[in-house]
């Protein structure tokens, strides 16, 4: 299958006045899976209809495979696009459903009947040939949406939300059959969601987007590892997003006070008085006695989760989330506690 890289170079869309883009510049490298993640309204599915051409963009351009497509219509991309809603014509059968777009590109029938065949094995749906749609599961719906949008072997392959439709257990199956599929045929793929362990567990790259523009993007470890800002610290995966008191600090190293704990941080930003940092919850780890150097909390809530326990406790820098893998030695409500952890894993962040 083709492979080819697509650019935003200073892409703006707007609505009348609402700018539902506003001027991003990324790339989605060859062969890879992108995920562009974010809440509702932050411009990631007008992105994605922007690269599949079923919006114009009011500013700037976009290449595919360095060609600029911008003002090419849907028809001439060489894209194919898998929706939410799947879109399967309900009155056809599973086969006739995804040789559709050969048979329009006058493919001939033994051709595309071939082709079609073989795009159902690769997504585990041989035997279905014959099938109608309201005789299928969500998930083998979505999977012969799939087919349908890779028998065409487009140079790029978008994905809308596909398995918003779909129930907890079944969205991991699907997902990690697209991303099977994805790394068989190395085509590069655009996926949308505003699910974060969606992004995190298929994606070689996630764009973060915010209020149209761009809040980060990098690899999912990298990205909840090192969160630039609150919003990003937050929306991948959860945090706790405390303020830290600067008491010195020495070329680019800094002594930092985190409620009662001392900690040590280099960075190559300029802080001054009080910081934003971000701590991930299973970091965080509890115990009964008061250590050299650790936070003073009470327990307000504690539940448990099946293969952890999670804790909200009060301390002198406000409530702290806490994530433990241990079931049998359990912290009661209003127990008094102290946390510690690794001061590596405490984040610098923008406000």
């Amino acid at each position: 299958m083709k492979k080819a890289e697509v650019k935003f170079i200073n892409i703006t869309k707007k609505f009348n006045e609402t700018v539902a883009v506003d001027n991003i510049s990324c790339n989605f490298e060859a062969g890879t899976l992108t995920t562009i993640l974010g809440p509702s309204g932050c411009g990631k599915t007008t992105s994605l209809r922007l690269i599949a051409g079923l919006e114009r963009a009011t500013e700037g351009k976009i290449l595919i495979d360095n060609e600029d497509v911008t003002i090419l219509p849907a028809t001439d991309r060489d894209v194919s696009m898998v929706f939410q809603s799947y879109a399967l014509f309900p009155h056809m059968s599973v086969i006739e459903n995804v040789s559709y777009g050969l048979k329009m590109i006058n493919v001939k029938k033994e051709e595309y009947t071939e082709k079609s065949i073989e795009t159902l094995k690769l997504v585990n749906l041989e035997g279905y040939e014959n099938r109608m749609p309201s005789e299928l599961s969500g998930g083998q719906q979505q999977r012969v949406a799939v087919a349908r949008a890779i028998v065409l072997k487009p140079k790029v392959l978008l994905f809308d939300e596909p398995l918003s439709n779909l129930d907890a257990k079944l969205r991991r199956q699907v997902r990690e059959d697209i991303r099977e599929i994805q790394q068989k045929l190395g085509v590069t793929t655009i996926y949308v969601t505003h699910d974060q362990e969606e992004a995190l567990a298929i994606s070689d790259k996630v764009i973060v987007m915010n209020n149209a523009v761009i809040a980060q993007e990098g690899s999912p470890k990298d990205l909840y590892n090192n969160p630039k800002n609150k919003f990003v610290a937050n929306f991948i995966g959860d945090a706790n997003v405390l303020k830290a008191e600067i008491e010195n600090k020495e070329g680019n190293s800094y002594n930092l006070k985190l409620a009662e704990m001392k900690i040590n941080i280099e960075t190559n930003k300029n802080l001054e008085g009080k910081v934003s940092v971000a701590l991930r919850p299973e970091k965080i780890n509890i115990q009964k006695n008061n250590t050299e150097n650790s936070i003073k909390a009470k327990v307000t809530n504690a539940s448990f989760v099946g293969n952890s326990y999670q804790y909200i406790l009060s301390s002198n820098i406000g409530k702290i989330y806490v994530v433990s893998d241990d079931t049998k030695n359990i912290f009661k409500i209003d127990e008094e506690v102290f946390l510690f952890f690794d001061e590596k894993e405490v984040k610098i962040l923008n406000d």
